[in-house]
């Protein structure tokens, strides 16, 4: 009989957050059975939701003979078990999307803000626009934003973004002005708000910029008569992230009429979507797709016996988010679509989704 190749899988199966491991458990193996449906085999291992009990987990698959692990959920979690995995030498996919747990023997395969960014500036860039602003509260998201805007803008050879952090509590019609303030002449704003949030910044910047000065012109005699107001330059483009794209609160505001954000592929996420509801008789939530492609890739590694990081060398994974590769070092890139809000519809896709090759947009 061939040996069997196996890798740990660490899921929350226990606590508040063992439905949605077993939702992740499901879509893990989906993927292994659509990748190895023999010689691989997963070990699930119960992280209990909490850090301790993730390296708890790991350790035990790392034990039982994983070469490979999978999971787990959080950025904490993930910050316990890496180290693990990188003193066995032990491959680490997990679901988070932050992007300062990648490195050495880990990925993460959730969405992250650096993925994001880099694609709609780039979507941007591409139509014309070169100065950029961010809109964003100053929290570890906003942070993030931030840090990725720079670095698209940077690696795109576009001026230096301006960058306008504000406090999250801070009224959006404020922390518009700040924006505006501080980037008269941007191209493209990048907003980091959701919800009513977003619709208020939004609509008091487009507001804002609609304020022009009134030129005097001389009439008869010394006489001042006002002009007529000029027209409004148009304004810039309205960017935002992929959490609008399930934000119905963002539909109908006519400053963001047309708005562009990155997402999945839609086509391939409702795909796997269509193929979960099938074999589960209920929708996956939006992270199982992350452990989806996970499980499928490390599977795919330990079947064809490869190195994690060469598997998608040739060819981007065809994931349930859309294409993916892995890069030495930890480094995950995902082909994003770009869509645009809609006025009273389904957001619109404007670009869709391609191989990220190997810069990443």
């Amino acid at each position: 009989m061939a040996p069997v190749s196996r890798a740990g899988l660490l899921l929350p199966l226990s606590g508040p957050q063992a439905p949605l491991g077993q939702a992740l458990l499901n879509a893990s193996y989906m993927g292994l059975f659509d990748e190895a449906p023999n010689g691989v085999e997963f070990v699930p291992r119960d992280t209990r939701g909490t850090p301790a009990g993730a390296a708890a987990a790991a350790r035990a698959a790392l034990a039982d003979g994983a070469h490979m692990l999978v999971g787990p959920l959080t950025s904490a979690e993930t910050a316990a078990v890496a180290p693990i995995a990188q003193a066995a030498g032990v491959p680490l996919l997990a679901f988070t999307n932050d992007a300062q747990r990648a490195g050495g023997t880990a990925w993460v395969l959730g969405l992250t803000p650096q993925m994001q960014v880099r694609r709609v500036v780039a979507a941007a860039a591409q139509a014309g626009a070169q100065r950029f602003v961010l809109a964003a509260p100053d929290n570890e998201f906003g942070r993030a934003l931030a840090t990725a805007l720079r670095g698209a803008a940077r690696d795109l050879g576009l001026p230096n973004p301006v960058i306008a952090l504000h406090p999250s509590n801070a009224d959006p019609a404020m922390a518009a002005g700040a924006a505006r303030m501080a980037a008269p002449n941007a191209d493209a704003l990048l907003i980091g708000e959701t919800g009513e949030r977003a619709r208020r910044l939004a609509a008091a910047y487009a507001s804002e910029g609609q304020v022009t000065q009134v030129a005097p012109q001389r009439g008869e005699g010394d006489s001042l008569t006002p002009a007529a107001p000029a027209e409004a330059p148009p304004g810039p483009r309205m960017l935002g992230t992929a959490l609008w794209l399930s934000d119905a609160a963002l539909r109908g505001e006519p400053a963001l009429d047309g708005a562009w954000f990155p997402g999945p592929d839609g086509r391939a996420r409702a795909r796997f979507e269509g193929r979960y509801r099938d074999a589960y008789r209920e929708t996956p939530p939006r992270i199982a797709a992350s452990a989806y492609d996970a499980a499928a890739l490390a599977a795919r590694a330990l079947r064809d016996n490869l190195p994690l990081e060469t598997v998608t060398a040739e060819r981007a994974f065809a994931g349930a988010d859309g294409p993916v590769r892995l890069l030495p070092g930890g480094q995950t890139l995902r082909g994003l679509a770009i869509y645009a809000i809609s006025g009273q519809g389904e957001p619109v896709q404007v670009e869709p989704a391609t191989d990220p090759g190997a810069t990443g947009f």
